[in-house]
Parts: C-alpha cells; structure tokens; sequence
C-alpha cells in the first residue's frame, strides 16, 4: 500500500514539473532572457549589499554509529554498532569584496543585454500563447 501510494506521488510530481506544452514552449523560448534577467538581479544586489557571495564546497567531521561484524566461535556473525568520527561533505558560504566600477559596468551590460532581447522574448511568448492556447 505504502509503495503504491509512493509511485503515484512520484508520478504526479513527475508530470507537475513537466508543465503543459505552453508552458515548456516559452521556457525554451525564453531561458536566455531569463538568465540575463537573474545575472541582472544578482548583480545589483551585490551592488546594493557592498559584497557578493560565494560558496566552496569543505568537509567537516562529526560522530556517527558505524557498523561492525563480529564473528563468535560458532561461526555466526552478529552486528554491533560504535560511535565513530566521519568526514561529511558541507558547503560554506562566505563574503567576497566586490569592485563597484566593474560591478556597475556589468549591470549597465546586462541592462543593455535584456533589452536587445526583449522584442525576441515577447515575440516567442506571443507565438507560443498562438500555438498552444489554454
């Protein structure tokens, strides 16, 4: 039962990330307007904040219970767990200073970018409501 009721959640959230034909025809049609428009929008959040972020991926230790097989004089095994030190993956999330002057050039890029393809993107959008409406 509890299997059954896993396949179909996985199903319908399998289907729900598909999204309908439109949906998928202007998310193709758009990914660079949309990538510029995110770039955009971190860099002047970086602008506003003072610092960018960025992320490094480390490894820390922590205690965990590891598994041992212990074989008796009679040949069985049995299981016995002990604490034990691992290494796990973490990512570490940390400040960078940011140059404003090439931050600003770079937004002022990026501005001039979303505009030249705004008329393409909208275009694409239209065409894609046309073929597939809802």
């Amino acid at each position: 039962m509890t299997r059954n009721l896993t396949l179909t959640a996985l199903i319908c959230v399998s289907l729900a990330a598909c999204g309908t034909p439109r949906e998928r025809c202007e998310a193709r049609n758009t990914r660079e307007y949309r990538t510029i428009a995110n770039l955009l929008e971190e860099v002047q959040t970086n602008l506003d904040r003072g610092y960018a972020w960025e992320q490094r991926e480390t490894r820390r230790v922590v205690w965990r219970d590891c598994r041992d097989l212990v074989r008796r004089r009679d040949g069985t095994t049995d299981v016995v767990y002990r604490p034990c030190l691992r290494s796990v993956p973490d990512v570490e999330r940390y400040r960078v200073p940011i140059d404003p002057a090439a931050e600003t050039r770079k937004r002022d890029n990026l501005v001039a970018r979303l505009k030249a393809l705004e008329p393409s993107a909208r275009q694409a959008v239209l065409a894609c409501r046309a073929a597939y409406p809802e």
